[in-house]
């Protein structure tokens, strides 16, 4: 059964259009009270916190009205980053978590993501679920729920962050600066910082619910470089609007993405206790599968999705993986995608290693990648199409082995992509420019 609502990340789109209005959320937050917390013994009990977009007052409040209807009490955490939702709601014992956010995207857009009471995304069967129960009509519990402040919730979380490293480590030899997005990081992530002993530098700290993500953040990390030279900084940390994410920029102001980060937690780890296998995706730069291959490590890919990245380490009993948007997973210390966690891992690797970012990145040589966007009048299956998959062949013949083809429909936009890989960047763009043409040609026939 397809899912109506629901996508790979929870329920994302333009304010004011459907799904994401606020009678909609005032019936999400009803529904999603009555799945989640149907096997409650005692107290029902979920947590809302959100990102700083102008539209997150409009919808906590039409998700704590649903959700008082349906019986639960609420814990109202306010701007909050996405993994510090998942932290508390272990913490809090709650039944489930709610993150008012669209992530990275712009301020008109707005979004639902839920964690589960052990801090992990719902399962498919859960979201069909609530799905289903929002087809009912929508009834009022005999005993209605309350909702407070959780006041002590930024505390809580930067404990918790700090705790991630051997109480033995300081970053009191690093000047850092953090560009938090205008997002949910700007109160936390500079706290993190300051009271491992860093010198902190901040920029796009100012949410004023329409900046968000507006030419900063990890998506437009330029300011960051930018600043970086000039104050002569070590590193800089790019987060995005909702702080599950992380991207850096090394002294010498060059930027570092997932797939680097990814690498040189990696690579530390093995040097210092052994690292069983990572999982990445199949947007994974294949630079990185070299490098792994390189160090002994296992490496497999997972579909494009944190929640598809979590589902193959669990598999396979392996606690790192990653996107090269920079979701970095560690689930020896949290249980989802977490910027600030991420980056402490990142620098406290850097000291296992005995080197800075720009040098223990190069561990891993990025391949030249050419991605080209096909536009479809509508969905099709490209793998029953003898004409591209012939082109696919040619295309992986010309590479010889030192390189990779990937055909991928897009999940949230009628597109093919279509995305070569190789050591040569002048056969990386013939081969996918014709790619792109045979689908196009192809697909329009």
């Amino acid at each position: 059964m397809s899912r109506r609502y629901f996508g790979t990340d929870g329920i994302r789109g333009r304010v004011g259009e459907a799904p994401v209005t606020p009678d909609f959320m005032l019936k999400l937050g009803w529904a999603a009270g009555r799945v989640l917390c149907k096997d409650a013994e005692s107290s029902k009990f979920i947590l809302i916190g959100k990102d700083t977009r102008i539209s997150g007052y409009m919808f906590e409040s039409a998700l704590e009205a649903g959700l008082i209807n349906a019986g639960v009490d609420v814990g109202l955490l306010g701007p909050m980053p996405t993994p510090a939702i998942a932290y508390l709601t272990q913490a809090f014992r709650a039944q489930a978590g709610i993150v008012i956010s669209a992530s990275h995207n712009p301020y008109y857009d707005n979004g639902i993501k839920f964690f589960s009471g052990k801090g992990s995304k719902l399962s498919d069967s859960v979201e069909l679920e609530i799905e289903a129960e929002l087809e009912k009509v929508m009834s009022s519990a005999e005993l209605l729920g309350k909702a407070r402040r959780i006041n002590d919730a930024a505390g809580r979380y930067i404990e918790f962050c700090k705790g991630t490293l051997p109480r033995s480590v300081t970053l009191s030899h690093l000047k850092i600066v953090l560009d938090c997005a205008n997002g949910a990081t700007y109160q936390v992530a500079p706290s993190v910082f300051r009271e491992l002993g860093a010198t902190v530098d901040v920029i796009h700290a100012s949410p004023d619910g329409l900046n968000i993500n507006e030419s900063a953040g990890s998506t437009v990390p330029q300011h960051l470089q930018a600043r970086v030279k000039e104050i002569n900084a070590d590193l800089g940390i790019a987060f995005d609007g909702d702080g599950d994410r992380v991207v850096f920029v090394d002294g010498n102001g060059d930027i570092v993405d997932g797939d680097e980060l990814l690498y040189v937690i990696s690579s530390a780890r093995h040097k210092e206790k052994g690292c069983n296998g990572v999982v990445g995706t199949l947007m994974s730069n294949y630079g990185l599968e070299l490098a792994f291959k390189n160090l002994g490590i296992p490496f497999i890919r997972a579909n494009v999705g944190d929640r598809y990245v979590i589902e193959q380490m669990k598999e396979h009993d392996w606690v790192l993986g990653g996107e090269s948007s920079g979701h970095i997973i560690c689930s020896d210390v949290t249980t989802t995608g977490d910027g600030i966690v991420s980056a402490l891992q990142v620098v406290y690797a850097l000291g296992i290693l005995g080197m800075p970012l720009a040098e223990a990145k190069h561990g891993m040589l990025k391949m030249p990648q050419t991605m080209i966007n096909v536009r479809i009048k509508e969905k099709v299956d490209i793998t029953v199409n003898n004409e591209i998959q012939k082109a696919v062949a040619h295309a992986e013949e010309k590479l010889a082995g030192k390189g990779r083809v990937l055909l991928r429909p897009s999940g949230t936009e009628p597109l093919i992509r279509v995305m070569v890989e190789g050591e040569d960047i002048s056969l990386v763009d013939t081969l996918a420019n014709e790619l792109a043409a045979t689908v196009e040609d192809a697909l329009s026939a």
